[in-house]
């Protein structure tokens, strides 16, 4: 059976080689719940925005919303991927208000037009994943 287009992690991130003397555990990129979370990501329309675990239910990770922000965290920056658009429960920023990281994600939010409250996103910004 042929297997369907590359996801988008495979087509950004170079293969590693394959060693027999490869040892030690794999690096993240190669963990296929880290990449299924990276390609849910993308997914996410320009000005809208999901939270943690919704985009680990559309991965098919239920429950691993902390699973979504570490692979956000070990995101490779050539991947450019959006990750402002991953907000916290009922749409707030989970960075604290004083960070660097709150400025920018406030900052990118805002430039795709979506309305900020107090460091929360309005419901109507909120992109359903899995419908």
């Amino acid at each position: 059976m042929a297997r369907p287009g590359k996801s988008f992690s495979e087509m950004f991130l170079p293969l590693r080689a394959k060693s027999p003397r490869a040892r030690g555990p794999r690096p993240v990129a190669d963990n296929p719940a880290i990449q299924a979370i990276w390609d849910v990501v993308c997914t996410i329309p320009r000005g809208q925005v999901s939270t943690y675990g919704a985009v680990a239910r559309a991965a098919g990770l239920p429950g691993r919303a902390r699973l979504t922000g570490l692979a956000l965290k070990v995101a490779p920056k050539e991947l450019n991927l959006p990750w402002h658009r991953v907000v916290g429960a009922g749409g707030r920023i989970v960075f604290p208000k004083s960070s660097g990281q709150y400025r920018e994600q406030a900052r990118r939010l805002r430039a795709e037009g979506v309305d900020l409250k107090e460091g929360f996103v309005g419901p109507s910004a909120i992109a359903d994943l899995e419908g």
